[in-house]
């Protein structure tokens, strides 16, 4: 099988003079279903993908391929779908169904079809959350393991770890749905006796320091939950000629970047509501300047988010419209920051 050009390297896609043009050896534009223009992949049939994404004995995919095609094949197919295709293939091509297959040949493909499926479960682990992604996961593992003692501990260790990750999305799901859950009792407290929990924030943590540290461990175990294909998800848009439904009709999950997005909300009341707080005026401003301290930290550690959602909730019209408070500010702090 002739080896085809692949993608180039990240870097090469946003600047062509890096590109050595040389690398990658193709006589004709159209090869095999996939069209290329100055060797850079640029389309093909779906069925054609596919093939550019199974690896055989002497042709590995290279790894911008492999996120590109696994992130926006979502937009055309259930990523159970694409799983059974891969794995069809890879069976049928390396005749792996055949029980009397050469061992030799097994060591051939295995490393590859393994590391494969290892990209795919690190990347976008989410989609085996399905039962279906799992169960071809497993059969075509054991048909790769099933003859070699190194390769069945490899198998072991990467259904380990994706079982691993799975277990800790959901126990971070109960842990979201707690918090939600305890927020709203809180916010009844507040309405209905609202000086038994009415501690300002400055009390809880009078260091701006340690808070913007706080907030930026916070920051990264939500960023760290959110799926790439999340991204694709939340923008996708069903098709108005379309009278189907949409092709992620039953799996546009996008809980964990929705999540993120509620953190930002939060914590903007949050700032708002400590500022709103206090009955005078030298108190609100003595907030503020807090909370603009804060923001710079957060600047200086490099957590824009958790520094816009402050800003955001400084901005607020319960907070902007208090003038007289304003005037009691040192706001060269506040102007730099915006």
């Amino acid at each position: 099988q002739e080896r085809m050009p692949q993608t180039p390297p990240l870097a090469a896609m946003f600047d062509s003079s890096s590109y050595n043009r040389n690398l990658y050896q193709s006589k004709e534009d159209n090869c095999g279903g996939l069209y290329y223009h100055d060797n850079n992949l640029l389309s093909g049939s779906l069925e054609a993908l596919i093939q550019h994404l199974v690896p055989s004995v002497d042709y590995y995919p290279d790894r911008t391929y492999i996120f590109t095609f696994l992130l926006s094949s979502r937009l055309f197919m259930h990523p159970y779908e694409l799983m059974a295709k891969v794995c069809h293939l890879c069976v049928e091509q390396q005749r792996l169904s055949e029980p009397g297959l050469d061992k030799n040949q097994i060591r051939k493909i295995a490393p590859k079809i393994l590391q494969l499926l290892t990209e795919w479960t690190e990347t976008f682990p989410y989609d085996f959350r399905d039962e279906r992604m799992m169960r071809n996961l497993k059969e075509l593992a054991q048909r790769i393991a099933g003859s070699d003692e190194m390769y069945r501990k490899n198998v072991q260790q990467l259904l380990q770890n994706l079982i691993r990750k799975l277990a800790t999305v959901s126990q971070y799901e109960e842990v979201l749905a707690k918090i939600n859950a305890t927020s709203t009792d809180h916010l009844m407290v507040l309405k209905t006796k609202p000086q038994s929990i009415q501690r300002d924030i400055i009390t809880v943590c009078s260091d701006p320091y340690a808070l913007a540290q706080q907030l930026t461990h916070i920051e990264l175990e939500r960023l760290n939950y959110i799926g790439p294909e999340e991204f694709v998800q939340a923008f996708v848009q069903k098709d108005p000629l379309d009278n189907d439904k949409n092709c992620y009709g039953d799996r546009k999950k996008t809980r964990n970047l929705e999540a993120y997005v509620e953190w930002f909300n939060r914590l903007s009341y949050l700032v708002a509501t400590e500022i709103c707080m206090p009955v005078k005026k030298k108190h609100r401003a003595r907030v503020i300047e807090y909370f603009t301290d804060v923001a710079r930290e957060c600047f200086n550690i490099g957590n824009f988010n958790s520094l816009m959602a402050i800003i955001s909730g400084m901005n607020m019209s319960p907070v902007s419209r208090l003038k007289k408070t304003w005037a009691k500010v040192k706001t060269a702090k506040f102007d730099i920051l915006e």
